[in-house]
């Protein structure tokens, strides 16, 4: 009976420091995200499992061209995934197809051809940025849904940059942030 009683507690004693160990990893740290739908094709599929890094905007701020996962602003119980577009303090303008992205008096035209086989992005849109705010734009323009149609997203709805692309193992990859 006390080799038995021995055997439990030192079961118990490696589930408790697991737990100690894995618990403020997985909430704090890095966090699993499974994508639903197709507003990121073609970089991320319907399905894909991604490792998203929530640690990293607590000493950074996010840049654009990284993929972040978020609460939804208008039903913070969803997550979405898109990529950060627009930065705070900067003007968002979309026509001809085109991204326009303005601060203080200078424009760029976004070449996002790194990563959008097609990088037409559809409508006729133009948005100011204040402070904590940013402009996110699926990867698949005409079927995501996205701040053209629900508005900017705070900076505290973001949970985290993705980090890496774990399934399907083919597509096992660290996520790399674009250079515009």
């Amino acid at each position: 009976m006390k080799n038995f009683l021995s055997f439990i507690w030192e079961i118990t004693k490696i589930v408790i420091i697991a737990l100690l160990i894995v618990v403020p990893i997985r909430y704090f740290i890095f966090q699993p995200f499974l994508v639903r739908g197709q507003s990121m094709e073609p970089d991320f599929q319907d399905g894909n499992y991604l490792i998203i890094d929530e640690i990293s905007y607590r000493f950074n701020e996010p840049q654009r061209g990284e993929v972040v996962v978020f609460k939804f602003p208008n039903l913070p119980s969803q997550r979405f995934i898109k990529r950060i577009i627009g930065l705070p303090g900067e003007v968002i303008k979309i026509e001809d197809g085109k991204i326009i992205v303005s601060k203080e008096g200078e424009s760029q035209v976004l070449d996002e051809s790194k990563y959008l086989p097609l990088t037409e992005t559809l409508g006729d849109f133009q948005i100011s940025l204040a402070e904590g705010q940013y402009f996110v734009l699926g990867d698949n323009r005409p079927s995501s849904y996205d701040s053209r149609r629900w508005g900017v997203l705070p900076k505290e709805n973001i949970i985290g940059k993705v980090f890496i692309k774990l399934w399907p193992l083919t597509a096992l990859a660290k996520v790399e942030v674009p250079e515009y």
